[in-house]
């Protein structure tokens, strides 16, 4: 197959709208269920490439959840906490597979953002995810394969019209790309920079502390960024993003962004959240809003008399700012990577009250020292990469 025709393009009035190749090669993929669109094949290829890289770079099965080509959640297959698979919604499901934890954790980062995502796989989608993916509200998925049962469980989602794709994983792009804008054609050399631990080795702060968790995590959110719209930041902790600030103007919009998210995952950890006293019937995208919500400044908005008997069996005690701040500072050894330079301190100001301790940025700022000495104050690691990471 040479070229798919699409139902239309980002919008329902861009018509006709199809994928094809211009070298008159095969395409690379395979529909193996319903009729992914335009925005479903950006999002499916901007995360084939992103797991692809987060496998090589940790050895483990990796997903991603993409909303509007950007990802929402990225991570490696590191067993669940029991802690985890609760706030993740998956501790009914007993013992998953690697590639099942890494969807769990992908998806379970930034729920709110996940609702409808395309998933992108590293590994042959088994049966333990495909049941993970089914129960959840989503587009499709593309993967290198499917098990004969994960595909059945699959073509069962969405009255039989969920998108599944199959990607050749051992296609290669072409050395140079091109995209079109107003009838212009734009061409550059595709972003081949290799992300390991090696990318870290320049420490610029007075702590040179770079444990082999936090060379991992920093790969991590590189390689997130990477294939984020930006400007962007990303936290991550233990093998998995937990805040993505995508798509800002401002370098400090992105930080406090993607900290509010890496706040909002540590949060929902609490016994304050775990133990909320939902309503048997409550369904799981109420259930992720309430939360979303009791966390945040609305909170009044599920605890009002005429709100919260319809989401919980008793009234929840406010979840007040103090008691939030001491939660908050129990979170450490966050790791923080930047697309592009930090302007100023206050990024890192910001970084601090999430729990960050290990920093990632091109560096080159006219107050690299500002950062720098930010850093120093707070007993920060960080690292001057040189490269910058812009994706658009």
């Amino acid at each position: 197959m040479k070229e798919l025709e699409l139902k239309y393009g980002c919008n329902p009035n861009q018509k006709p709208s199809k994928i094809y190749m211009t070298d008159s090669k095969e395409l690379p993929i395979e529909v193996l269920n319903g009729k992914p669109g335009y925005i479903n094949f950006l999002d499916a290829f901007n995360g084939w490439q992103l797991v692809s890289e987060l496998k090589r770079a940790a050895g483990l099965p990796a997903a991603t959840s993409f909303k509007h080509v950007s990802p929402a959640g990225a991570a490696v297959g590191l067993p669940l906490s029991d802690t985890l698979a609760k706030i993740y919604w998956v501790d009914d499901l007993g013992s998953l597979s690697p590639l099942a934890c890494a969807y769990a954790r992908a998806r379970g980062a930034d729920r709110m953002s996940s609702f409808g995502d395309f998933i992108s796989l590293s590994d042959i989608c088994d049966a333990d995810t495909a049941r993970l993916i089914k129960r959840e509200v989503s587009d499709g998925v593309i993967a290198p394969g499917y098990t004969d049962e994960a595909l059945e469980i699959l073509k069962q989602k969405k009255n039989g019209n969920y998108n599944v794709i199959k990607i050749d994983e051992n296609y290669k792009p072409e050395p140079l790309e091109r995209k079109e804008v107003f009838g212009i054609t734009f061409e550059q050399g595709r972003n081949e920079l290799k992300i390991d631990e090696e990318f870290f080795s320049n420490i610029v702060t007075e702590n040179k502390e770079l444990t082999e968790q936090a060379k991992i995590d920093l790969a991590i959110s590189m390689i997130t960024l990477k294939y984020t719209q930006s400007n962007s930041v990303c936290y991550v902790k233990d093998g998995q993003a937990i805040g993505i600030g995508a798509g800002q103007q401002s370098r400090i919009h992105c930080t406090r962004l993607a900290g509010q998210k890496a706040d909002n995952w540590w949060l929902r950890q609490s016994p304050q959240v775990m133990n909320l006293p939902f309503v048997d019937s409550i369904r799981r995208a109420d259930r992720d809003n309430a939360i979303d919500l009791y966390i945040g400044e609305d909170y009044m908005d599920v605890l009002a008399d005429d709100a919260w008997p319809g989401i919980f069996t008793e009234k929840p005690e406010v979840f007040t700012r103090e008691a939030k701040r001491e939660w908050l500072d129990k979170m450490t050894d966050v790791s923080l990577g930047s697309d592009a330079f930090f302007p100023f301190g206050d990024n890192i100001e910001r970084a601090h009250k999430s729990g960050v301790r290990y920093v990632a940025q091109p560096g080159g700022s006219v107050r690299d020292d500002n950062v720098i000495a930010t850093c120093n104050k707070y007993g920060m690691v960080m690292a001057f990469t040189g490269l910058r990471l812009f994706h658009h």
